[in-house]
């Protein structure tokens, strides 16, 4: 559990983040935190309760970043205020779909 000091470090650190992000031109959606209530809809369409934590990761929330490549997004995100407490980031690309 985070203290509140750790809790307010840790906004104020999220904040100089993505204000970097921002004037250097790599932040493309501020993203959102996830909540904790939804559905999971499973093979036959059954739609249960959800999403559930039992695994040992859980996706807390998303930031879209511009950059030319994976490695170039990847050094973007090593700035994230999570890694100091202890939590980690994913960066995987995201591909627009033909509709």
């Amino acid at each position: 559990m985070l203290s509140t000091n750790d809790v307010e470090l840790m906004q104020k650190n999220w904040k100089k983040w993505m204000e970097t992000m921002a004037s250097s031109g790599n932040l493309s959606h501020p993203g959102n935190r996830l909540g904790k209530e939804g559905k999971k809809i499973k093979p036959g369409k059954l739609i249960v309760d959800g999403p559930f934590t039992e695994s040992k990761e859980i996706v807390g929330g998303y930031t879209i970043i511009k950059a030319h490549d994976l490695d170039e997004a990847a050094q973007i995100a090593t700035g994230c205020p999570i890694l100091e407490f202890g939590g980690s980031v994913d960066v995987i690309n995201v591909v627009a779909m033909d509709i």
